[in-house]
């Protein structure tokens, strides 16, 4: 479920994740530069490169619009200049999650949550011409032994989705998605197909879903 603008959405729950998915992967998105980025590609392993770190946090959206807003369609930086497409088992994903505590600018984390290595944060969703859309998005931060997991046992998949994202900018400067429905989005080939993705209810109490 993606929205070409702010007037086009509907009844969606403030906090839920939507993601592309199949019977056996998810997949979220993260921007790299190229000296990271294209040997993660050939060699499909993130940390292919010697340039990659992972002694911080990092963050994965599911979110395409995130993804979008966060690297300005990979014209924001160099840093952020291609936009990966990380696969991973719903397993390790779920188990992602169940390690998560959720951070928020008014949220005061007890010393236990700050421990955990995994940080969940709610961020308005945006619409692909980056419009604020009235319920959260997902990301999701990994850090420590997990990050390092993660990274190496973790990903199933990578793929270089940089001309897709720049192909969108294009339209939205020349003002092609206002009015666009999900499905025309899809077959242009500017957006991925994007679905609620289900979580039991221990997720949604861990992921704290049902507060606004």
């Amino acid at each position: 479920m993606i929205m070409a603008s702010s007037q086009s959405h509907s009844n969606v729950p403030y906090r839920q994740i939507r993601a592309k998915y199949d019977a056996s992967t998810i997949t979220v998105y993260q921007a790299y530069s190229a000296a990271i980025a294209i040997p993660a590609v050939k060699e499909q392993k993130l940390n292919a490169s010697a340039t990659f770190k992972s002694d911080r946090m990092t963050w994965i959206k599911p979110s395409w619009s995130w993804m979008m807003y966060r690297s300005g369609y990979s014209f924001k930086d160099p840093n952020q200049s291609h936009i990966l497409a990380i696969k991973m088992t719903h397993q390790n994903f779920r188990n992602l999650l169940s390690l998560a505590t959720v951070a928020g600018h008014e949220k005061v984390m007890t010393a236990e949550e700050k421990a955990k290595p995994v940080r969940v944060q709610w961020d308005p969703e945006r619409s692909v011409s980056m419009e604020v859309l009235p319920y959260r998005s997902i990301q999701i931060g990994i850090s420590g032994e997990v990050g390092r997991k993660w990274v190496e046992e973790w990903i199933s998949g990578i793929e270089d989705v940089t001309d897709m994202a720049r192909k969108l900018k294009n339209a939205v400067d020349k003002g092609e998605v206002q009015g666009s429905g999900d499905e025309e989005l899809v077959s242009r080939g500017l957006v991925p197909r994007e679905r609620v993705y289900g979580v039991n209810e221990e997720l949604r109490e861990v992921l704290e879903m049902d507060v606004r």
